[in-house]
């Protein structure tokens, strides 16, 4: 991995973290209307600016000047249970290498600090959505399939 640099995203990287989400979310979700597209290039940033540091965590990588790679871990704190006895869980979002540095271990490199961050810091617990062509790279990274009595449910509230 010459010439990549790995770290934490700080305040200055923010419009970088947004241009990487907006990759991701192209990506995953397929085209989206430049509406859509401009609504998270006006409000993302203004996001990352109250939450950088503190509820999300950035772990990026960093080649040509520019971020190249990133995974972001939510940070929450839910009442506790036996399955979080702390309280303090978290949410892997936005895994996303560009494609020109796919395949060279970046997003295992990213997903290793994440996890050690995550020890370090106390959480209980990570989970995140899997796609098919992730899955290898959150098994090496230790994550298992989730088996549960629920069923896995949501409420589209712009739909309503």
């Amino acid at each position: 991995m010459q010439n990549v640099v790995f770290d934490i995203a700080n305040r200055s990287d923010i419009d970088e973290l947004v241009r990487l989400r907006i990759a991701y979310i192209l990506e995953d979700f397929g085209p989206i209307s430049e509406e859509e597209k401009k609504n998270m290039e006006d409000r993302l940033p203004e996001y990352f600016e109250r939450r950088l540091g503190k509820e999300i965590v950035g772990f990026v990588a960093r080649a040509e000047g520019r971020l190249v790679a990133a995974v972001l871990l939510l940070i929450v704190e839910k009442p506790m249970n036996p399955s979080i006895p702390n309280g303090l869980c978290g949410d892997v979002l936005s895994v996303y290498t560009e494609e020109a540095y796919r395949g060279r271990g970046i997003c295992s490199t990213l997903m290793k600090n994440m996890v050690d961050y995550a020890k370090k810091e106390g959480l209980s617990r990570i989970t995140l959505s899997a796609t098919k062509d992730g899955y290898p790279v959150y098994k090496k990274a230790g994550f298992t399939d989730r088996v549960s009595k629920y069923t896995e449910m949501i409420l589209n509230l712009r739909e309503q």
